[in-house]
């Protein structure tokens, strides 16, 4: 049996990468997306492309780091639905600074987005999901789980989300729902748009995908059905590419050999 069919699935940041393909995703597993994103025009031609295949989809955007925002988009969910079965926290921003030139606005405006955006959207949908039993996905990165140079205000706001995560599986997992963090590494742009923005004083291999890594971009369609085969089996956590898991756990045994690691793993 298609554990998607005729699901109700909410993805934020769906109007491109990632997002886009998780919803790519869902749809061809016959569920009912529906996909937000801050920007109508961009979310409505990715809601297009998509039924254009004969997909269920809905498009409703909405900034998630708005308030009023996101209790709209909860009141249209329950009014159009009645329940949820998947939320899939996927809006998000990175940035490339040096630690000491990130101010704390930088700090707020990625915090907002990348954490506040899930506790709102998290908050707001948790007695739905927990009522179906359902799955409460929260994209991270592998700067939840470690912090390279010159990410600036990235690391912190993605770290937090893996701590968040944590808690809601401690605190709401006997209750039925299933929370699953994502932490990949770099992800293949299907477009020429900017990755993140970049400060100036950086070095060169610091600006490329993965910090200067040696790490394949995954392909978001590959990852998309990953999340969604970590959803059937509830799983706590899938971290992709999986070698990275040795370089946490020698972090985590010694933070001295871990820092070592890290910088020679980005050219330092």
């Amino acid at each position: 049996m298609n554990h998607w069919q005729n699901k109700i699935c909410l993805v934020t940041g769906a109007s491109a990468g990632l997002g886009l393909a998780i919803s790519r995703a869902l749809v061809s597993h016959g569920a009912m997306v529906v996909m937000n994103a801050r920007k109508a025009g961009p979310l409505n031609d990715a809601a297009e492309l998509l039924q254009a295949t004969g997909g269920k989809v809905v498009a409703l955007p909405g900034d998630v780091t708005s308030q009023e925002d996101v209790d709209r988009i909860a009141d249209e969910i329950r009014t159009r639905f009645g329940g949820l079965d998947l939320l899939c926290n996927c809006a998000g921003q990175s940035t490339r600074a040096p630690i000491l030139d990130t101010t704390p606005e930088d700090f707020q405006k990625l915090w907002d987005v990348n954490f506040l955006a899930t506790v709102r959207m998290t908050r707001a949908f948790a007695p739905l999901l927990i009522e179906r039993s359902g799955h409460l996905v929260n994209i991270g990165s592998l700067a939840s789980k470690i912090a390279a140079r010159f990410y600036g205000a990235y690391p912190a706001s993605k770290f937090a989300v893996s701590a968040y995560s944590q808690q809601l599986r401690l605190e709401l997992g006997s209750q039925g729902l299933h929370v699953l963090l994502v932490c990949p590494g770099p992800i293949a742009r299907q477009d020429d748009a900017p990755r993140y923005a970049v400060a100036d004083n950086i070095p060169a291999a610091a600006q490329q995908p993965g910090g200067g890594a040696k790490l394949r971009c995954l392909d978001p369609n590959w990852l998309a059905e990953r999340i969604l085969t970590a959803c059937e089996k509830r799983e706590p956590e899938l971290i992709v590419p999986g070698k990275v898991r040795l370089l946490l756990a020698l972090a985590a045994l010694s933070p001295k050999l871990g820092d070592w690691l890290l910088k020679k793993a980005t050219g330092g």
